[in-house]
């Protein structure tokens, strides 16, 4: 029989704001429990892209494993976060694959090809809509989450497509969940103009444009998208907490906002691209390695 004793890796200490590289699971096992006030995230979308990463999210065969992999990282999420704290979700959808394993180039938007897709999920069609947003909303809320309000997020510049039996989709879904029944919300911090010149509680549609970067991850939140969230969950100085960091955009707004981040991402490019962006002298970075 062999025997090897596991250490259990030390506590991270949250001072200031950092940068994490690591697998988001076995990273945020290492953050204190209740520490941070807000998450504003957006996972990989599933079968939509390859980033080239051992461990990543977005690939899974089935999915079942893609929505339960999300689930459970919430969940270890949600350990963290405070108990008055919330959580913005941003999740796309997808069209079925028709058992093809690639995705075809758009002559409007080239980059969407892919060498490598999942199958149809069991009991969808060819050509079907899969409602990947819901789903994961609703296994979420019945993980233990309060599902809160479902925001649209209306592109008005939204990437053309080349279809001409559906209508071209221009918006995406951002989800409010919370740790608990009450919860911080200033709702005036938050405010949107009416029409008549006042201001009037937000609504849950917000038409924000997408931002193009000239950066190498390709799918960045627009700020506009994440100022609104920080500023009605947090206070000043607060932490916010992404764990699909990617090239740092949360933690940009948090800068400017005057709160704290954690920001935790599996592709070292991207890390560096983050830290870069935030600048380096300012910021701690810790490397972590998934055992």
């Amino acid at each position: 029989m062999k025997y090897e004793a596991i250490a259990i890796p030390e506590p991270i200490a949250m001072d200031d704001s950092i940068v994490l590289e690591g697998d988001a699971m076995h990273v945020l096992s290492r953050l204190p429990p209740q520490s941070v006030q807000c998450v504003v995230t957006s996972p990989p979308y599933w079968g939509l892209r390859d980033y080239g990463i051992a461990g990543q999210i977005g690939l899974e065969e089935t999915l079942p494993q893609f929505l339960n992999r999300l689930v459970a990282v919430f969940a270890e999420v949600r350990r963290v976060l405070r108990d008055d704290g919330v959580l913005w979700l941003n999740i796309g959808d997808g069209y079925t694959s028709g058992n093809r394993g690639y995705r075809a180039p758009d002559k409007k938007n080239p980059a969407r090809a892919m060498s490598v897709r999942p199958d149809t999920p069991e009991g969808l069609k060819p050509k079907d809509l899969m409602g990947i947003p819901w789903r994961l909303a609703f296994a979420m809320q019945d993980d233990g989450w309060y599902l809160r309000s479902d925001i649209v997020w209306h592109k008005p510049n939204a990437m053309p497509e080349s279809v001409k039996d559906r209508p071209s989709r221009s918006h995406e879904f951002l989800f409010m969940l919370t740790k608990s029944e009450r919860y911080y919300y200033d709702h005036q911090a938050a405010q949107e103009p009416a029409l008549n010149g006042a201001s009037r509680n937000r609504r849950s549609v917000w038409s924000i444009n997408t931002q193009a970067t000239d950066h190498a991850h390709a799918a960045m939140f627009p700020p506009a998208l994440i100022e609104p969230c920080i500023l009605s969950t947090t206070r000043e100085n607060d932490f916010v907490l992404d764990p699909f960091f990617g090239s740092g955009t949360v933690g940009l707004v948090c800068q400017k906002l005057a709160r704290r981040f954690v920001g935790i991402e599996l592709n070292p490019d991207y890390a560096d691209l983050a830290v870069e962006r935030l600048g380096a002298l300012t910021h701690k970075v810790m490397r972590l390695k998934a055992a």
